[in-house]
């Protein structure tokens, strides 16, 4: 399944009173792909090779950032349901729980009313 997943730098920033056209303005010339709006915090993808010029660009600009790594990003993200992402859910805490698994990805996408659903729970 690694062809639905592509290496990406992943650069997570608190939001704090910046907004996404600061936070690209300081790294579109590093090597930034694109800034997502993840909430409480901005999302900045970037060439696996270009996450370390993104995170020395936040560090020049003294814009902190909570992590900066390569990680495995979906091409495609599914929308799940409400049972749907139950199911996910469980399977990827299941698998977080082995000694034998280091990392898990997954590309469903959990709409922010089912989230809501799952947080009543």
């Amino acid at each position: 399944m690694a062809y639905l997943f592509k290496r990406k730098g992943v650069v997570i920033v608190p939001k704090g009173d910046k907004t996404e056209d600061d936070i690209l303005e300081v790294v579109l010339d590093s090597g930034a792909e694109e800034v997502n709006d993840n909430g409480d915090s901005f999302e900045i993808v970037s060439e696996a090779s270009d996450y370390v010029a993104v995170r020395n660009a936040l560090k020049q600009a003294g814009i902190d950032y909570d992590s900066a790594e390569a990680s495995w990003v979906p091409t495609l993200q599914v929308p799940v349901d409400l049972e749907g992402a139950r199911r996910m859910i469980r399977v990827i805490e299941a698998l977080e729980d082995s000694d034998d698994v280091q990392d898990v990805f997954a590309n469903g996408d959990i709409p922010d009313d089912v989230l809501a659903q799952l947080d009543d729970e």
